[in-house]
C-alpha cells in the first residue's frame, strides 16, 4: 500500500511531462498544417485578399485542438512567417511585410479567432457537438473577417461598404463550405487526438 502511494507522484509527473511533449508536437504539426492551407491560394483581380484554405485551417484547429492549443499553433505559425519561413500565402511578399500588408488583419486575427471559437465550442459541446462546433466556426469567421476588414479600412481609407464588398462579401459562400468541412473534419479528428 505505501509503495503504491510513493509511485503515484512519479506517475503524475511522467504523465504531465508526456502531456506537454505531446501538446508541443501537436502545436508544431498544426502550424505546419496552417502553412499548407496558406499555400492553397487563388488570387482575385478585384481584391488584395486571395482565396485560401487558411480560414478552414483556423476553424479546424479551433474545433479539433481546442482554443488554447489552436491559438498557440497559430501564434507559432505567425512567428514562423515573420521570421521569414515560407509559410504565408505565396502570392504575398512574405515575412513581416506580409503581416503589415493588406492581409495582415486576417493573419493577426487567427490566434484570437481560434481561441474564441475553440473555447466556445468546448464550453457548449455537452449539448450537441455539431451545434457547438457550428457556433465555434461562426465566431472564428466573425473575428477573422472583422479584423481583416478593419485593417483594410485603416490601410486604404476607403468607405466601409467598399471594403465589405471586396474583403468579406465575395468570400461568404466559400466560407460556409469551409465551415462545414472544418466541422466534419474536427468531428472525425476528435476521435483520434488526445
Amino acid at each position: 500500500m505505501s509503495q503504491a502511494l510513493v509511485d503515484r507522484p512519479d506517475q503524475r509527473i511522467g504523465s504531465f511531462g508526456h502531456s506537454r511533449v505531446a501538446d508541443a508536437g501537436i502545436v508544431m504539426g498544426a502550424s505546419l498544417l496552417m502553412a499548407a492551407c496558406a499555400h492553397v491560394s487563388i488570387p482575385l483581380w478585384f481584391t488584395p485578399v486571395p482565396i485560401t484554405l487558411q480560414t478552414f485551417g483556423v476553424m479546424f484547429l479551433a474545433l479539433g485542438l481546442g482554443g488554447w492549443r489552436a491559438s498557440a499553433a497559430l501564434l507559432l505559425y505567425l512567428l514562423e512567417g515573420v521570421s521569414g519561413l515560407p509559410v504565408f500565402n505565396p502570392n504575398g511578399p512574405g515575412g513581416i511585410t506580409q503581416l503589415m500588408g493588406p492581409t495582415g488583419g486576417y493573419l493577426m486575427a487567427y490566434p484570437f479567432a481560434a481561441l474564441a471559437g475553440g473555447l466556445l465550442a468546448e464550453k457548449y459541446s455537452g449539448r450537441s457537438r455539431v451545434l457547438s462546433f457550428s457556433f465555434g466556426t461562426v465566431i472564428c469567421e466573425m473575428v477573422v473577417f472583422a479584423a481583416g476588414m478593419l485593417w483594410l479600412l485603416a490601410l486604404s481609407h476607403r468607405p466601409a461598404g467598399t471594403i465589405f464588398a471586396v474583403a468579406v462579401l465575395p468570400f461568404l459562400p466559400g466560407e460556409i463550405l469551409k465551415g462545414i468541412a472544418a466541422i466534419a473534419a474536427a468531428l472525425g479528428g476528435r476521435r483520434i487526438l488526445p
